[in-house]
């Protein structure tokens, strides 16, 4: 492993670690305002708390086992773990969220009764703000790391500050007007916010699992190919990328002239992986090369090709549905984006 690759790696653990340890002070502060004031308000965000420390040490535990290399069990790593681990916080979060709506429900049919809402409040407003940093230095450190695992955590405990900033504008209004049922109705839109939460990471994580294509990364796997393209690349098609952890596999075809021989194709290639490693770092890149026939002179802008038959007469730009298509001298001519 690179001396970069252990960093990013160091860098993921530590993260982990510190949204672990705040995570588990977090809650028994929340937990500790929700027995001193008895609201349903407070008891939701204490319950999302539980998940947040249940999320982060699965999340901890995923990077440790995405780290491991690749083994004959597991020939391209351990890194969709990551994708799992998301989609079981997003499950844990949706039950929480449900657990919250059944206890507000049972509290505005039976009564509620409140005490020391001040006291709680004032808790549950400094663990919002500790949250809210937490969660930025989470979602920047993912971003960083290229860790999905990391990015769900930090949205989640986003979520969980504005949820707890959320609480301590109605537990005000509580105190403020003495309505003590506005105190459930305010943990059922928390819960309500924190479903749609869970709902967007388990979208992620299926969407990972099933290797849905990110727009963004294709987007930028479509510029840097065109920023270093040569003019004997004559075609490039079957582009195919997914994620595992912060490693992206990309593999694709490219066709070069006939007599090119194995050593300058295989040279293509090394100049495309280090171009594309400099953008993805990390990343595993296969090419697939194809030989140039007789009926695609008329897409080659190798000029100083000595064995062309014919002139070039069609242009196309290398587009992202050009890439992903099928080779140009199989589609239609109208269907190609013209220069």
């Amino acid at each position: 492993m690179t001396a970069d690759l252990q960093n990013n790696l160091f860098d993921k653990k530590k993260a982990a670690w510190i949204s672990l340890i705040v995570g588990g002070f977090m809650f028994c502060a929340k937990i500790t305002a929700y027995l001193l004031t008895d609201s349903t308000a407070i008891f939701s965000d204490a319950a999302e708390s539980v998940v947040h420390v249940a999320a982060t040490t699965m999340a901890l535990y995923s990077i440790y086992l995405s780290s491991k290399p690749a083994d004959e069990n597991h020939l391209y790593g351990h890194g969709n773990i990551e994708y799992f681990s998301a989609g079981v916080e997003g499950l844990l979060i949706i039950v929480a969220a449900i657990t919250i709506i059944y206890t507000s429900g049972h509290a505005l049919i039976f009564g509620v009764t409140t005490q020391k809402l001040g006291v709680g409040t004032t808790i549950i407003g400094i663990a919002g703000i500790v949250n809210l940093a937490l969660g930025l230095y989470l979602v920047r450190k993912g971003k960083q790391t290229n860790s999905l695992i990391l990015v769900a955590d930090g949205k989640h405990v986003l979520t969980d500050s504005y949820t707890s900033l959320g609480v301590v504008v109605g537990l005000i209004l509580v105190l403020a007007t003495g309505f003590e049922k506005l105190d459930p109705i305010i943990a059922i839109l928390v819960a309500v916010n924190i479903l749609f939460t869970g709902y967007k990471l388990i979208r992620e994580s299926i969407g990972g699992l099933m290797h849905e294509t990110d727009q963004e990364t294709l987007a930028l796997l479509a510029n840097k190919i065109n920023e270093v393209k040569k003019e004997y690349w004559i075609d490039l098609h079957h582009l195919r990328f997914w994620k595992s952890s912060d490693r992206v596999y990309i593999d694709f075809h490219l066709i070069l002239p006939y007599y090119f021989t194995v050593k300058e194709s295989h040279l293509e290639e090394e100049f495309i992986e280090r171009h594309l490693e400099s953008i993805l770092p990390n990343s595993g890149v296969r090419i697939h090369m194809d030989y140039c026939k007789e009926n695609v002179c008329k897409y080659c802008g190798y000029i100083e090709c000595k064995e062309r038959l014919e002139q070039r007469s069609i242009s196309f730009t290398w587009d992202t549905k050009r890439m992903l298509g099928d080779p140009v001298y199989t589609v239609p001519v109208e269907t190609l984006t013209p220069l």
